[in-house]
């Protein structure tokens, strides 16, 4: 037995990859995936990695490192891998040199995403196989048996992940690293070039590919495992649902599958003999379900389970047990609303064009909080770099005057994995508006990781950085603005004459996320009560630092406060003052 270590499952996967002897990764930064390219850049003395500026770019990395002949990966949360999904398509029958393999984390329950997209479900129309770990140890393990699969069928390879494992610990146990020769590069146009003349033929050796694996998988113990205890019920599960099982109903038995796509038919076949009631035990969507009942197999699924949110081993017991759960105290649990962070620029931002009474289009990130109270400004969120593209469309639809009353927000990490191309497609097409690049320095909502306008990468190196300003202006754009995003007055005086204007205009509204380390200052905010008025301006953005007493008047958090100085902008009365 090797030394054993309590790890979150993202550090598992990364441990995995290390031992597993991957030398080049690629990822986007997504909660729930973050994590494991933080955790893998420990061991960059033995690999490199890096922050991709999109997921589609990240992928295809990790395809020509695998042409290239080294064990590749690529990292991304479930609406990420819409962005890889092109060149994964494709991957798919092109195959690998040495192993390729992709982490997504999907996010039952919505706890940071947009949608509860299910992995599975895009892997499968992209012939893609599927690992799902339930716990700690098995994500480190699968990692490897990953790049083990990928190698012996020749596909690109998934391990998808939820919230629940990506962020809960298990023991792990610690093994040395692979070291995988390199495998020499061999020249094959009809394998690696996807013309439609190869691609057909390319099919044709997938859906081989395809059913191979799924007959194979039927004796690979180490992923799939059946538990034949009381034979009453049986129930086919995977990944932490498992775990939800063998709390609720430890008596019953189960057909563990490691390996979710394809299915091994026979294993299943086999399983639902063994047992009485047969149930599909899967959140999100019903992918197991279909798959199992097409094959002429009696099962229950997702007329007792929902197809929404996450699931646990009290819906266990209450579905089939007839236990009903006291929710009592999740009731009384109080309410933590979405709150920028004092001190936020994006803060500054939203209410000046609240002041101006402006229709905001807006995108993913920390300022997506715009569309929440007291701000509510944020009138649109589709998805990554959407803003620019959807206040284009707005414009062609209704006209220049439309969008006097509009503009589009987006963040600078998006701006670079996505907002790049809907800005191109404004000069291409002629476009007038608005756009506000929300410039931070960094990219903030999934925890401080460098883009490539920061300066920084993931191996910590410095780089130079994209001047904003100058990289809209190299695109045509004649009318580009750096402001302060903390002060009210040039912020609105220039918006306000830009979106009067007949031409397309950037403004980058720059100021640092107040929780990286060059944002701190030793400035703070603090009230002169003999001066206030009780009038409540400074108040009104919501920042968490300020307090209104019961006679009107404020109080501000000196553990709190930053110092942005928005509150003693909004004060008429001179109320509120800057000091060290």
């Amino acid at each position: 037995m090797g030394e054993k270590q309590l790890m979150l499952g993202n550090a598992a996967i990364a441990r995995g990859l290390w031992e597993a002897g991957v030398k080049v990764a690629s990822a986007y930064p997504g909660t729930p995936s973050t994590e494991i390219s933080e955790n893998l850049v420990q061991y960059k003395d033995d690999l490199y990695c890096e922050w991709a500026p999109n997921e589609k770019v990240a992928a295809e990395v990790a395809f020509g490192a695998s042409v290239a002949g080294v064990r590749s990966f690529a990292c991304m949360k479930m609406v990420g891998f819409n962005v890889a999904a092109d060149p994964v398509y494709s991957a798919a029958y092109a195959g690998v040199g040495r192993g390729m393999v992709l982490c997504v984390a999907d996010d039952p329950g919505v706890y940071s995403s947009q949608n509860e997209q299910d992995t599975r479900a895009v892997s499968r129309a992209a012939q893609v196989p599927v690992l799902e770990p339930s716990d700690s140890q098995e994500a480190k393990d699968f990692a490897k048996i990953a790049y083990e699969i990928s190698e012996t069928y020749d596909k690109p390879v998934v391990i998808r992940t939820t919230t629940r494992l990506a962020h809960s610990q298990g023991m792990v146990e610690l093994c040395p690293r692979e070291e995988v020769p390199d495998k020499p590069y061999e020249k094959n146009i009809a394998k690696n070039v996807m013309l439609p003349a190869n691609a057909i033929r390319r099919h044709v050796i997938v859906e081989d590919q395809m059913e191979k694996l799924a007959e194979d998988a039927c004796s690979m113990e180490k992923l799939n495992r059946m538990e034949i205890r009381d034979t009453k019920i049986g129930f086919i599960t995977s990944g932490i649902p498992y775990l939800y099982v063998r709390e609720a109903m430890p008596e019953a038995s189960t057909l563990k599958l490691g390996l979710v796509h394809p299915l091994p038919r026979k294993l299943i076949e086999e399983f639902a003999s063994k047992v009485d009631r047969l149930i599909i035990f899967e959140e999100l969507m019903p992918v197991i379900e279909e798959q199992v009942k097409s094959w002429g197999i009696a099962c229950e699924g997702k007329n007792i389970f929902t197809k929404l949110g996450e699931y646990s081993a009290n819906m266990i017991r209450e579905k089939l047990l007839g236990v009903q759960i006291d929710a009592a105290q999740a009731e009384n649990t109080p309410n933590r609303p979405p709150i920028l962070c004092p001190g936020c620029p994006h803060r500054s931002t939203f209410w000046a064009l609240k002041r101006l009474k402006l229709h905001v289009a807006g995108d993913i990130g920390c300022y997506t909080l715009g569309a929440v109270p007291p701000l509510a400004t944020l009138e649109t969120c589709l998805c990554m770099g959407a803003s620019i593209s959807s206040l284009h469309g707005m414009g062609k639809a209704k006209g220049e005057e439309y969008l006097r009353d509009w503009v589009s927000v987006i963040g600078d990490s998006t701006f670079m994995h996505t907002g790049v191309n809907s800005l191109m497609n404004m000069v291409y097409n002629q476009s007038t508006g608005t756009v506000i690049i929300l410039d931070n320095r960094i990219t903030a909502m999934t925890g401080h990781q460098d883009n490539p306008a920061t300066g920084r990468t993931l191996m910590g190196d410095v780089v130079p950085a994209i001047d904003f300003e100058k990289f809209c202006q190299g695109l045509g754009i004649g009318h580009v603005y750096t402001v302060n995003a903390l002060d009210q007055q040039e912020l609105m005086e220039t918006v306000k004459r830009e979106v009067k204007a007949d031409h397309l205009s950037v403004i980058v509204a720059k100021a640092p996320c107040a929780l990286i380390p060059e944002a701190r200052t030793k400035k703070k905010c603090v009230e002169i009560p003999e001066k206030c008025k009780h009038c409540g301006a400074c108040s009104l953005p919501g920042c968490p630092a300020l307090t209104k007493n019961e006679d009107g008047s404020i109080t501000i958090d000196p553990t709190q406060c930053n110092g942005c100085g928005l509150c003693r902008q909004l004060c008429r009365f001179g109320a509120i003052k800057e000091v060290e």
